[in-house]
């Protein structure tokens, strides 16, 4: 029975989710993966039909699936309600699109958050003309990622296509400088 006690409907974790969904708080926590990207949108979709009131997004992630980053980013554009973004440990790769997916006004961070940009990444196999296509895919995603990461930020796209070339780490302050975040906070009263 401890598979039912545990279960996300019975236990800790359906009651967690439960009080996060009436204070109209979503986590993303971990890898960005299709699983997430379907939760996440669920769970937007959702509040956004209970109530126009502000979703606050707080966000822990090493990045992950480019597409599936995508879905989230997308969907937080598409819902009516605004959509704040808290980052918190790290924001990085796929996850620092999802956070710049909020109007730069919503953006904020907790004290020693890092945040990371870079190109993506992928592997590939098969025949030359497979590879090569793949290859096109992936030159074509990170043009369009540089471009989220220049319209979101305000950075000259010339200047973001420099800095993804590599990992590009950044302390709290160097996001808000950089035009990732928009504002510290320490508490959650500061969400404002």
């Amino acid at each position: 029975m401890a598979d039912e006690k545990d279960s996300p409907k019975t236990g800790a974790g359906g009651i967690i989710e439960e009080k996060l969904f009436k204070s109209r708080s979503i986590s993303v926590f971990g890898s960005v993966d299709e699983k997430l990207a379907k939760t996440v949108s669920q769970q937007l979709l959702a509040l956004s039909a209970d109530s126009d009131d502000p979703i606050t997004l707080y966000i822990s992630s090493p990045g992950g699936h480019v597409e599936s980053g995508d879905v989230i980013y997308d969907m937080i554009k598409f819902v009516k309600p605004e959509v704040r973004v808290v980052g918190t440990g790290w924001v990085a790769s796929a996850a620092t699109n999802i956070y710049l997916a909020a109007k730069k006004e919503h953006r904020f961070s907790l004290p020693n958050t890092r945040y990371l940009v870079h190109q993506p990444s992928g592997g590939s196999r098969g025949n030359a003309t497979d590879i090569k296509i793949q290859m096109e895919e992936i030159l074509k995603t990170k043009a369009r990622i540089n471009r989220i990461i220049s319209d979101e930020t305000g950075r000259p796209l010339e200047q973001v296509e420099k800095d993804t070339d590599r990992d590009y780490w950044m302390s709290v302050e160097e996001a808000i400088e950089y035009g990732i975040v928009t504002k510290v906070i320490s508490h959650i009263t500061e969400l404002g």
